[in-house]
């Protein structure tokens, strides 16, 4: 006869095995891959890849439309896409497994490993640890630093990115509160890379890539031709869809790597996720990573605020951010995310830790509000909401959230003229920002341009509109605007500020954190 313990240990047994059961009676392929084909419909887009981890097993593999639309390569499983922030899990795992290896602690202070780190107070240079550079706790603003980073190609490199740290003010208090940022992850990098004693990219591909046979995925720089089967970013463009930041022939090791710059491909992340789901328990020195650095990185180390659709849409009850990873709750179940943005290509990755699923999507198209309902549309086919909540459902909520917004359109262009020489006079010279550095407000050809010293793409006309100077940029890449703003306003001008001219815009255009003073007159 079983004992009492058996006996309980045989009912949990045949439970966990009945709820397994029920979710694979409840998976349809079909019903799944039907909602990527209509989310392909109606947003356009150029090509997708889509697949869904059941137990462990890869149950879709779904994928639609072309590398570059109208060349006729199809998307496959294998092909590459950038996952943009979805990178940041990747790096805060390379560092999980240098606390498992004893080569460093979570509460390290930055500076023991990379000594010439500074913020712009001293106190917080001092007090910042390791574990800080994950959680977007820093007292930053949104975005902060990330004209270093964006649009790319660029001139700055990783040294610059960190040195400029120090020149940034931040917004609030030191761990006060929530605020996104990339340039710590940049950081981060450096400092696994430092107690490495390798570059970045070779550390993630050793701690990564190759131990996990996520044998697509690429990190640094690399051959397009050589490596192939590359996702092109695309844009819609007068109506067209047409590719935009389009690869060289050699990827170039862009600063961002760490923060958002790994590239993968669908099976690379279908076994990331597995990865991630697995809960075996296997705690054995062999184990890829230790339970208790699996925890650290799901434990919610800094709150984020419970926005109102997450309440509407998935009765979420928290929200925090982890080490890479977003957490929250849906329908009574708990959910570990991330998204990845860069112009032109997206990508999300969900996982129902409790359900035993993982959903990887990636765009090579302007797809935001298209991955979102897509994403939210596979999710209840999860969580028990899956009736009547289709692509149509959740784009008709977001239709009507903008119905009921009060925008102002203040984003959208007005008209504009040339500005008189007195309207300028005040803002003509060149001007530096002590982590962005100079730029040059100065005549070309019949008007005044704005040029960037070491952001070529930030190159723009200075036009007046509603007696207030904008900037208006050339390069079709870079689609936020943005004010001139002198100080003092009138006589002679000391100081150079910049503004969003749409201000719920891409946070990354952070214009609001420089601060140019006079250098020069024109050359």
């Amino acid at each position: 006869m079983p004992t009492r313990v058996a006996r309980w240990m045989l009912i949990a047994c045949l439970a966990v095995a009945g709820q397994a059961g029920a979710r694979e009676a409840q998976i349809d392929p079909a019903r799944l891959a039907s909602l990527v084909d209509d989310a392909v419909a109606r947003y356009a887009l150029p090509g997708i890849a889509v697949g869904v981890v059941v137990d462990g097993e890869v149950v879709l593999r779904h994928m639609r439309g072309e590398l570059r639309a109208g060349q006729g390569e199809p998307v496959d499983a294998a092909t590459l896409f950038k996952i943009a922030s979805n990178s940041k899990a990747m790096t805060a795992a390379v560092l999980a497994r240098q606390v498992d290896a004893g080569l460093l602690r979570w509460d390290d202070p930055v500076v023991r490993h990379l000594p010439d780190f500074r913020m712009a107070d001293d106190w917080v240079t001092r007090e910042i640890q390791v574990r800080d550079l994950l959680i977007h706790n820093s007292g930053l603003g949104p975005g902060a630093g990330d004209l270093m980073l964006w649009p790319s190609p660029n001139r700055f490199t990783r040294s610059d990115v960190i040195h400029g740290l120090r020149h940034l003010q931040p917004r609030w208090s030191f761990r006060s509160r929530y605020a996104y940022d990339n340039t710590l992850y940049i950081v981060a990098g450096e400092v696994a890379a430092a107690v490495a004693g390798v570059p970045f990219d070779v550390l993630v591909r050793r701690e990564i890539f190759e131990p996990l046979a996520m044998t697509r995925c690429q990190a640094g720089s690399w051959s397009r031709d050589a490596v192939g089967n590359v996702a092109q970013p695309h844009a819609r463009i007068d109506g067209r869809t047409v590719v935009v930041r389009a690869d060289d022939t050699t990827i170039p090791d862009e600063p961002m790597m760490a923060a958002g710059g790994l590239r993968c491909s669908l099976d690379d992340m279908l076994r990331w996720a597995q990865v991630w789901l697995d809960a075996s328990g296997d705690d054995s020195e062999q184990a890829w990573l230790s339970q208790a650095q699996r925890d650290a990185a799901w434990t919610a180390h800094m709150p984020i605020p419970l926005s109102p659709r997450m309440r509407a849409w998935d009765r979420s009850h928290f929200s925090a951010y982890g080490y890479g990873w977003r957490l929250t709750d849906v329908d009574g179940t708990s959910k570990v995310s991330h998204t990845g943005t860069l112009k032109g290509m997206y990508s999300a990755l969900t996982l129902l830790p409790e359900r035993g699923v993982g959903i990887v999507v990636l765009i090579n198209g302007d797809a935001d509000e298209a991955r979102t309902v897509l994403m939210q549309a596979l999710v209840k086919q999860f969580t028990g909401a899956a009736g009547s909540h289709d692509v149509a459902y959740y784009a008709g909520l977001l239709a009507a959230e903008r119905a009921d917004s009060d925008a102002s359109g203040s984003g959208a262009r007005g008209p504009a003229r040339a500005p008189t020489a007195a309207e300028t006079a005040n803002v003509v010279g060149r001007w530096r920002d002590p982590w962005f550095g100079s730029v040059d407000v100065c005549p070309q050809g019949d008007g005044l341009s704005f040029v960037s010293e070491r952001s070529p793409k930030l190159h723009g006309d200075v036009v007046a509109v509603d007696g207030r100077l904008q900037v208006r940029w050339r390069d079709t890449d870079v689609d936020v605007d943005a004010w001139l703003i002198a100080s003092p306003a009138q006589g002679s001008a000391t100081a150079l500020h910049m503004a969003k001219v749409d201000p719920d815009a891409d946070f990354s255009y952070d214009f609001e954190d420089l601060a140019f003073v006079r250098e020069s007159d024109c050359r």
